[in-house]
């Protein structure tokens, strides 16, 4: 496993941690289609949080969520579809984005983004189907 990987699962599995001690369910850890991969797939109450995690030693470069952009978050909203269409069932979609830093091999932050991307930009390109 290289460094990045190494770090990017540190990241996920705090988040996962995290979002746990808020009283989500997980569904589904790294989903991946042909399309791309979703890292945490979660429920809320009436909910269905697709969860992209961003984790980055430094923010010398940006803010870790900076680099969900427009060509990742149209592979997020593929594979949230493809998702839904088998695991939905009646559930909001919500797109989330957590931002993780590191100190080493330790979490210094968690900087959690509900709705990051809202359900109207996820309607919208449904309609592009």
């Amino acid at each position: 496993m290289g460094k990045t990987q190494s770090i990017g699962n540190l990241g996920e599995s705090a988040v996962a941690e995290y979002i746990a001690e808020k009283g989500y369910i997980i569904s589904a850890r790294n989903f991946r289609t042909k399309y791309g991969e979703i890292d945490i797939i979660a429920e809320n109450n009436d909910e269905i949080l697709f969860i992209e995690v961003k984790t980055r030693a430094d923010t010398s470069f940006g803010r870790p969520g900076e680099y969900v952009n427009h060509p990742k978050k149209r592979k997020i909203f593929i594979t949230a579809n493809i998702y839904l269409r088998s695991n939905g069932f009646g559930l909001k979609p919500r797109f989330d984005v957590a931002e993780v830093l590191t100190a080493g091999q330790n979490i210094s932050e968690i900087n959690y983004i509900e709705n990051a991307f809202g359900t109207d930009a996820f309607e919208n390109f449904k309609s592009t189907l």
